[in-house]
């Protein structure tokens, strides 16, 4: 295991992250509350996607620092970081180029969620992904999908209704590429074991 990868399995560092996407969980939550109070019951899962998905991911770190792998949850973690983390960035840049400014919170946004979709990568050599945890979690992903596009649940940006059209067509073909993104690095060869973690 390389430097860069000892450094990210040090224990302190798993801990750390923990924290912050605990906390980035409850902040998108609490960001989600007023489409939230909005959405019928039977939706409210599949609402809120960034959150769900750093809650994924806590879940795979609290994992890791127990020297456990829970394999549905990295998938996931994986595919749904990525995928997220990836159309937030879009958009917001979108929404720049559309009204000519950005809000602070955009930026935030931007710099948060690239390193949602960076995070759920860097520890993928410690992820034990069967397949069939990347099948239930690639139909999680476009069940989703279906959620948002067809019944309307997609998060809203009052920017840009005008193209909700294209960002569908766009977050469709976004969440093939993160089911593969799931596939090529959850199941790459190099693989590293729990009991680096110190």
């Amino acid at each position: 295991m390389n430097v860069i990868y000892s450094w990210f399995a040090n224990r302190q560092m798993l801990i750390f992250l923990l924290i912050v996407n605990v906390f980035g969980t409850a902040y998108g939550y609490y960001w989600y509350g007023y489409q939230l109070a909005e959405t019928p019951a039977i939706f409210l899962a599949f609402v809120p996607d960034s959150p769900t998905a750093s809650l994924f991911f806590s879940l795979v770190l609290l994992g890791f620092i127990l020297k456990k792998n829970f394999g549905l949850f990295e998938a996931l973690a994986i595919i749904s970081l990525f995928k997220y983390g990836i159309w937030a960035v879009v958009m917001n840049l979108l929404t720049f180029m559309t009204t000519g400014s950005l809000p602070l919170e955009g930026y935030m946004l931007i710099a948060s969620h690239l390193g949602m979709a960076i995070q759920g990568i860097i520890y993928a050599p410690f992820y034990r992904i069967k397949p069939w945890h990347l099948i239930v979690a690639g139909i999680w992903t476009i069940h989703n999908e279906m959620i948002d596009y067809v019944f309307g649940m997609m998060p809203s940006y009052r920017d840009l209704v005008a193209y909700m059209d294209l960002i569908g067509y766009f977050t469709f073909w976004l969440s093939i590429l993160s089911i593969f993104v799931g596939w090529y690095f959850g199941f790459r060869k190099k693989r590293f074991t729990l009991s680096l973690i110190k």
